[in-house]
């Protein structure tokens, strides 16, 4: 899939923005509970080209989720075109016969949120959040795409998204356990069934396409007749059938494609498949082919999943991980799709125990869950979960799970919109019998058993590509007209003139009886409450010689409390349909609570409970220690967070608060040494109430939530004297560039990180500097990836970033490139940020606006979610800033110009860059050197030196 630029949140930056910034670690927003109706209402109706439209209202926010899902998938795929599908998402993303730019350029100009595309077996779609003003545009461009999209696709087009796609593949294949994916597709069904390939396809049918088999792919499948349109958010169904029928009502269907049958295909037989990678653990994967989605059956597998080992306290839990203590994690899961569903049952076993004890124990539990069933308790659980993950995705219009997304997919799989309350019907009905009964039914077939074991790799041969047939077209049924079309495409794309406000919530200030700060923001979309307690402390508080203790600490808090154990209280966390919480992040710590609103008081006293009584059991310290050391190891083998694990050190020194794993995590080593003293020491030094402030958002008022806390909280006091926050030395950059290389043997791709230390989240110019990153690497069209993705091809995305911290922080550029453009890659990297740095390529005034315009228009959406406005208090709260921050901050930021940018992008040296490089050494080093950026130096995984071999 296109990378998602627009909300910088990739997973590499989420991850570092939770490490550093102050909205830290707060639980996503969801209800759960009986006693609320759930529904999404909507409207239906059909073009006459056959394009389904269906449209919700939400006019809780003055934006529009365009949600378009095509009925074709990687099933649909003949051999030799496997991963056309995938192949085709990406070329929608290129220019079409009447807009010649990259797609995303408008949206990022509109303030799009939310946009993206995924291909997956079944289906493809793609989808946005673009202001209620832009919806014209947005409509415009899909139109576009969908009729007009040929004459804009070249041969120059095709071979650059097939490169793109080859380096997605390799960035997915070069992850530890990256070959399972693969592996599993051709141990689970035989040749000849639709899911027998990878969604992705091989490199062999991706180079053997040609531009006419792609064009005769496009009019085969991307007809209006075989696409559901789905509009929700501020927008009624008149105005939606006036405006789709504008826009898409004159493009001509496509054939009526006929959808593949039904095959769920249960093994005949048990199989197994033992690999080797260079993983730090093994991990054993049991799966069965089950029921497809659409049924009910796939329903109740879902509750048999949770029940057997989807909950914390699930019997699965409680056995391999709390009792035998043979496995760090489990999780089960059964993963609908539209043919077949995979139910799998997947454990990270301790490293030196004999896997086959873990898949004993799976066994034992399944088939004692087969013959009693679930207890009524586990099954009222199951339920409540189930209902609260609903709604935690019905809180958004857009996006992944979103509203959107979830009438798109119930009409692509059912033909109805709304089954997803046939769905909730079968999971509030459902008897703990029904769930013995369907388990049996079809976890009594044989399942394959997949192994991943430490060891060397071996590289996935490629079958060769077979010549695929003629593609043979059915004729459109003459049922299917177009209507005229007022829509004069020669003009470009429809300007947008006008953009709505961002309304930002009021903060409510009050004093808690205990001390703390309270600021609540008000949001009644839901019936649920969200509350984050903000501390200080964090990472940067680590004792010397005794890293991880923080996040440590604070990953204990929910581990049992009071009366309840850890299981226990993990238990009642669910049964309340709550989230509660905590962790730590860079400069300091937070506690999270997420609760319905009917459960709110027994909620809050669990979360009080979790704060004033935490047990600090030693069993289950022992526990988690094992856990995060094991986690330790899978960051190592990670080339992303190995990286982010050794760059702190190397920008900031192995004595600065901050010169620890972004991560948090710590050493084996010195975790491993940690005690249940420590852990106590720092709960008794930061987390207490005094000078804490309480983060409210949700459904409730000042009047309502105050009393309440104080019955709660009120008498909670801090013990002892509290710590003083450390001290953040300022540190000088290095005098020239250094390269430092960390082997990773036999991988298919490079990591390139380039760091450098910039001032603080709180420096007068950090507004400014954020939007000078925006220009070189923050947005899809910015000058690295457009360089390194879609000029040469050679990453998936390449990007830059800048965290928030208290102190100086980080600002990181950041590439996965295929492995034989590894110094090629870093070279053009160092080049745009030199240029860009020193103002020989200096920001234009296009530029600069096109990343103000992204910023300030995306806002109405990027605050659709009371989570993200409780992020955004958390940055008020940690870095000092005044209450009506977010309306500063945009004042500023629409007053920039170029030359305030451009002085901005001069925080950055490129002669003072710090690059480190992932990857494997035999084929990369000697590129590297031969660039002569600066010393380079090899280095592991800890970030020691390597001697070279004699």
């Amino acid at each position: 899939m296109p990378v998602a630029f627009r909300s910088r949140s990739t997973i590499l930056g989420t991850a570092l923005a939770v490490a550093l910034a102050g909205g830290i670690a707060s639980a996503p927003a969801f209800a759960a509970a009986s006693g609320n109706a759930i529904d999404i209402p909507y409207t239906q109706f059909t073009l006459p080209n056959g394009l389904t439209v269906i449209v919700h209202e939400d006019h809780k926010a003055p934006i529009v989720a365009v949600n378009l899902w095509y009925h074709v998938g990687s099933k649909d795929e003949p051999a030799g075109r496997s991963g056309f599908a995938h192949l085709y998402e990406h070329l929608m993303f290129q220019a079409s016969e009447n807009h010649k730019g990259e797609f995303f350029t408008p949206f990022e100009q509109a303030g799009a949120t939310d946009q993206n595309g995924t291909t997956n077996n079944d289906r493809t779609n793609f989808f946005e959040n673009v202001p209620t003003t832009a919806l014209d545009m947005a409509l415009w461009m899909e139109s576009d795409r969908m009729g007009h999209l040929l004459g804009g696709i070249d041969q120059a087009a095709l071979d650059e998204q097939r490169g793109v796609v080859q380096n997605e593949k390799r960035e997915g294949e070069n992850q530890p356990y990256g070959q399972l994916e693969e592996v599993q597709a051709h141990a689970l069904y035989p040749v000849g069934h639709p899911y027998h390939h990878t969604v992705i396809g091989s490199m062999n049918d991706l180079d053997a396409a040609s531009l006419e088999d792609v064009k005769t792919w496009f009019r085969t499948w991307y007809g209006p007749n075989n696409a559901v349109l789905v509009l929700a958010g501020d927008i009624d169904a008149k105005t939606a059938k006036e405006k789709v029928a504008k826009y898409f009502g004159d493009i001509p269907a496509g054939p009526s494609m006929a959808q593949p049958k039904v095959d769920v295909a249960p093994l005949a037989q048990a199989g197994r498949t033992v690999l080797k990678d260079k993983v730090p653990q093994p991990l054993v994967q049991r799966v069965w082919n089950v029921a497809q989605a659409g049924t009910r059956e796939a329903d109740e597998l879902d509750l048999f999943a949770q029940v057997l080992g989807g909950a914390a306290d699930s019997r699965l839990d409680r056995r391999l991980v709390h009792e035998d203590k043979l496995a760090d994690s489990v999780s089960t899961y059964n993963s609908s799709s539209q043919l077949s569903s995979n139910f799998a049952v997947t454990a990270m076993v301790k490293q030196g125990v004999d896997p086959a004890k873990v898949e004993a124990i799976i066994d034992e539990e399944l088939q004692r869950l087969l013959k009693d069933g679930p207890t009524a308790d586990e099954l009222a659980q199951a339920k409540t979960v189930y209902r609260a993950r609903f709604i935690r995705g019905i809180e958004r219009i857009g996006g992944f799970g979103g509203k959107a997304d979830i009438l798109a997919g119930c009409e692509i799989y059912e033909g109805n919109p709304g089954c997803f309350r046939d769905t909730l019907a079968t999971v509030a009905d459902a008897t703990p019998a029904q769930i013995r009964d369907i388990g049996r039914k079809w976890l009594g077939h044989p399942s394959h058993t997949f192994v991943v074991m430490p060891g060397k790799r071996t590289a996935l041969a490629e079958e060769p590509s077979v010549k695929a047939a003629a593609m043979v077209l059915p004729p459109v049924d003459p049922k299917y007209t177009t209507e005229p079309s007022s829509v004069d495409r020669s003009k470009g794309v429809p300007a947008v003139t006008a953009f709505p406000e961002l309304k930002f919530p009021a903060l409510q200030r009050a004093t808690l009886a205990n001390g703390s700060t309270l600021i609540l923001a008000e949001r009644h979309e839901i019936p649920v409450v969200q509350m984050s307690y903000e501390f200080k402390g964090g990472y940067a508080s680590d004792p010397h010689g005794k890293l991880g203790t923080a996040s440590f600490a604070m990953g204990m808090l929910d581990e049992g409390a009071g009366d309840l154990d850890s299981l226990a209280f993990k238990g009642k966390a669910e049964s309340l349909g709550a989230q509660v919480g905590a962790g730590a992040s860079l400069d300091g710590a937070n506690a999270y609570l997420s609760a319905l609103k009917e459960n709110l008081v027994p909620s809050l006293q669990l979360f009080s409970t979790m704060l004033q009584q935490p047990r600090f059991d030693q069993k289950d310290i022992d526990r988690v220690k094992a856990q995060r050391i094991a986690g330790i190891a899978q960051e190592k083998a990670q080339p992303q967070t190995a990286a982010l694990r050794v760059l702190p050190p190397l920008l900031f020194g192995d004595e600065h608060p901050y010169g620890v794993p972004f991560t948090g995590s710590g050493t084996e080593s010195q975790v491993a040494a940690l005690t249940r003293d420590d852990l106590v020491a720092y709960q008794h030094a930061w987390l207490r109430p005094e000078n804490a402030t309480l983060i409210v958002v949700g459904d409730t008022t000042l009047k309502d939530i105050v009393p309440l806390l104080d019955r709660t909280l009120g008498g909670w006091k801090g013990e002892g004297a509290a710590d003083a926050a450390p001290a953040i030395p300022e540190v000088a950059r290095p005098q020239q560039p250094r390269v430092f290389l960390i082997d990773q043997p036999g991988a298919v791709q490079a990591n390139i990180f380039a760091g450098e230390l910039v001032p603080s989240a709180k420096d007068p110019g950090a507004v400014k500097f954020g939007i000078a990153n925006d220009v070189l690497g923050g947005l899809f069209s910015a000058r690295l990836n457009m360089n390194l993705r879609e000029d040469k091809h050679w990453a998936y995305g390449a990007y830059s970033f800048v965290p928030g911290a208290v102190g100086q922080r980080p600002w990181l550029a950041f590439a996965p490139v295929q492995i034989d453009k590894t110094a090629e890659s870093l070279k053009e990297m160092q080049r745009e940020i030199g240029d860009y740095a020193t103002g020989a390529k200096p920001a234009s005034a296009e530029e600069v606006q096109k990343a103000v315009d992204d910023d300030i228009r995306g806002q109405p959406g990027a605050y659709e979610t009371a989570n993200a406005v409780m992020n955004t208090i958390g940055g008020i709260v940690r870095y000092d800033r005044p209450d009506d921050w977010v309306t500063r901050r945009n004042t500023e930021v629409e007053a920039l110009t170029p030359e305030q940018v451009n002085a901005a992008a001069r925080t950055l040296d490129g002669k003072a860059l710090t690059w480190v490089v992932v990857g494997d050494l035999s084929k990369i080093e000697a590129g590297i050197r031969a660039l002569d950026i600066g010393p380079v130096q090899v280095i592991d995984a800890d970030g020691k030196p390597v001697q070279p071999a004699k």
